[in-house]
């Protein structure tokens, strides 16, 4: 069974990204939102972590919250890709369940 992580808070301010990288399993997806987004870049202390987790995991932020926060998508870590409200969707509908990470 695969889940859908969700992740809402910058990995500066909490540690909800890492936890949540620590707890996710091969065949799983991790979707960045809000704040959250800022967790798929380059050049941050969470890059190596995110990027030793993108093998295994699907990883993704939501492009219209990357957009409001004026973060262009050549700034994304290599595994990271951007999804729509729609690709958002259907995130939720290819997975088990969904565990947001406060």
């Amino acid at each position: 069974m695969s889940t859908l992580h969700t992740v809402n808070k910058s990995p500066f301010a909490t540690g909800a990204l890492v936890s949540c990288l620590d707890h996710c399993k091969d065949g799983d997806a991790i979707l960045m939102i809000e704040d959250g987004v800022y967790g798929g870049l380059t050049g941050t202390t969470v890059a190596d972590r995110v990027q030793q987790k993108a093998g295994s995991v699907a990883i993704f932020v939501l492009s219209p919250d990357a957009d409001a926060r004026g973060l262009a998508t050549d700034r994304l870590l290599a595994g990271v890709n951007g999804v729509d409200y729609d690709g958002f969707v259907d995130l939720v509908a290819d997975h088990d369940r969904t565990q947001a990470w406060l």
